[in-house]
C-alpha cells in the first residue's frame, strides 16, 4: 500500500505548491486546471484557472497532491487542525532545512528541539494554513 497526502485550497493551490516546490525541489508530475476539463469553458470564469489537480513527488513513493475547491459547486474550505503532514527526515540538517523553509511566513507551534521521547521534532502551521510535523530519529 502507498499513502499520499492530498490537500484542498480555495484558489491558491498553485501558489502553495510553488512554495512547497521551492523547499522540497523537484518538478510537478501533473498539473491540470478546471478549464482543461471537458466542458471547462462552462465553469465560471473566476474558477477556470483554479487547479483541478496538482502533484509534487517528494522522493521515494511519497507524493504531495492537491486541488482547489469550486465554490460554484457548493464547495467550502474549512481550515482546521485535524490533519498534519508528518515528515520523517534522514538527517537533522534536512529536518532543519524543511522546517525553516516551510514554516517561513507561518506560525511555529513547537520549534525544532530534542524531545523527551528521543527524537528531534518540531511542528508549525504554514502560511497557507497547512499543519506540518518534522521529525528525525538518529536510530532509524
Amino acid at each position: 500500500m502507498k499513502v499520499n497526502m492530498y490537500l484542498n485550497f480555495d484558489g491558491n493551490a498553485e501558489e502553495a505548491f510553488n512554495f512547497y516546490k521551492s523547499v522540497f525541489g523537484g518538478e510537478f508530475s501533473f498539473m491540470m486546471r478546471f478549464s482543461d476539463a471537458p466542458e471547462g469553458d462552462k465553469i465560471p470564469k473566476e474558477e477556470q484557472n483554479r487547479l483541478m489537480h496538482i502533484s509534487l513527488p517528494l522522493g521515494g513513493d511519497s507524493v504531495l497532491m492537491a486541488s482547489d475547491i469550486m465554490p460554484s459547486s457548493g464547495h467550502t474550505l474549512e481550515r482546521g487542525n485535524m490533519n498534519y503532514i508528518s515528515l520523517h527526515t534522514e538527517s537533522r540538517e534536512e529536518a532543519d532545512r524543511l522546517f525553516n523553509g516551510l514554516s517561513k511566513g507561518g506560525s511555529v507551534e513547537m520549534p525544532m528541539e530534542d524531545q523527551f521521547w528521543g527524537d528531534y521534532f518540531g511542528c508549525f502551521v504554514d502560511k497557507f494554513g497547512i499543519h506540518w510535523m518534522v521529525n528525525h530519529n538518529d536510530q532509524f
